[in-house]
């Protein structure tokens, strides 16, 4: 019988920092069978090394789709199916469609306007003396970017941070479900919209009208489920990365000061925070289609199976003295933002805009400090980020 570790155990500790459990758990294997903490509260298969993560996330024996186990899981679900919860063929058919409008030249032909928001709400926030950087400028800059490039209205913004919030870090299963049945009511109102005013310059009008070479197009479910993905994906860890790299900044002087130095450093300090203290703590749930074995433990057919991102990222087998935080090394190769056909589609836009945040942010303030404790890490294990951050300069 397979020993289960119980996270539960590690009580608040686990959810301020995983990291010497993770440590931990390394120590004695790749693979474990775990016992969720709240708000979960169940068991499933853990990965935590980093060769065994990687394998498994281009994996095509573990399936994002638990239907292909039977499961009714998306029948009356508000949002439906998406991305995210689907293999081949059907997820390539979904990301070619995407990706025909989600382009890099997009992603690049915002610059200019991502960082007129930045100095917008810095301008806002610096002569304060102090903020909350999550409320300040982690927060609003995503969102604003996010809503701009799919075509939300400025007066929907409220509204759709409090469902956002309780989509993607929930107190309760019940906040959830209650995430999920405004996102799909608020949705499938916004696509309707957007059908009726006909061809627009957003995203989300482009994808209403695009299709493929022979033809095919989203149905108004495929919409409303790629909507979500790309509302939440495309803000939530966004918001954590530009805070955790604030925050491993603050925390970290020498590392501090050495980018003060060069900020030529930007790019390796954001990919750097994304090893260290990446905005996703694993990966989104994978099913075993078939009976298989990884490090030699075996998964029985629909078993669950979690991937852990930030266990696998600060793996001592792939990145030296993986506890460090080094914005001078060469951190390619790990995993935040995924790896193989669900690698992360948002990544550019993520990496954009965190340097142009933290860049344009050490800049305008040269005595940027910590002005108290940092506020609790978020519930659950999906996400990895702080409710706020206190600051002063």
């Amino acid at each position: 019988m397979t020993d289960v570790v119980d996270l539960r155990q590690y009580g608040e500790g686990f959810r301020a920092d995983p990291h010497p459990v993770y440590a931990e758990l390394r120590r004695r294997g790749p693979v474990h069978r775990v016992m969720l903490p709240a708000p979960d509260e169940y068991e499933t298969w853990l990965i935590v090394g980093h060769e065994e993560a990687r394998a498994a996330l281009a994996d095509p024996r573990l399936s994002k789709d638990p239907e292909k186990l039977g499961s009714s899981r998306f029948e009356g679900d508000p949002v439906g199916k998406h991305m995210l919860a689907c293999d081949p063929p059907q997820h390539t058919r979904l990301r070619t469609l995407v990706s025909r409008a989600f382009t890099p030249r997009r992603v690049e032909a915002m610059r200019p306007r991502i960082q007129e928001i930045t100095d917008e709400l810095l301008d806002r926030m610096l002569p304060a003396g102090r903020a909350d950087l999550v409320e300040a400028l982690s927060y609003p800059l995503p969102i604003a970017v996010i809503c701009e490039l799919l075509g939300v209205p400025d007066g929907d913004r409220a509204d759709f941070r409090a469902m956002s919030g309780n989509a993607v870090a929930p107190a309760t299963d019940a906040d959830r479900q209650k995430a999920a049945e405004a996102f799909g009511t608020y949705l499938t109102e916004l696509i309707a919209d957007k059908r009726a005013a006909g061809p627009g310059d957003d995203l989300l009008s482009e994808l209403v009208e695009v299709a493929g070479d022979d033809g095919d197009r989203l149905s108004d479910r495929e919409l409303i489920g790629m909507a979500f993905v790309l509302l939440l994906a495309g803000h939530e860890t966004t918001v954590n990365l530009i805070t955790s790299g604030v925050h491993a900044l603050l925390t970290h002087p020498d590392q501090l000061a050495l980018l003060r130095e060069d900020m030529g450093l930007l790019e390796g300090a954001v990919e750097e925070t994304l090893r260290y203290e990446g905005p996703v703590e694993t990966a989104t749930f994978r099913f075993a289609a078939e009976p298989l074995e990884v490090a030699g433990v075996p998964f029985a057919r629909g078993d669950q199976v979690m991937i852990g991102l930030a266990a696998a990222n600060r793996d001592p087998g792939r990145h030296l003295d993986p506890n460090r935080f080094d914005i001078r090394r060469v951190s390619t190769g790990h995993l935040a933002f995924g790896h193989g056909i669900h690698f992360c589609l948002g990544a550019p836009l993520a990496r954009l805009e965190a340097r142009i945040a933290i860049g344009s942010l050490l800049r305008r303030a040269p005595r940027l400090a910590l002005d108290g404790p940092p506020g609790e890490w978020l519930p659950g294990m999906l996400v990895r980020g702080l409710r706020s951050l206190p600051v002063r300069w």
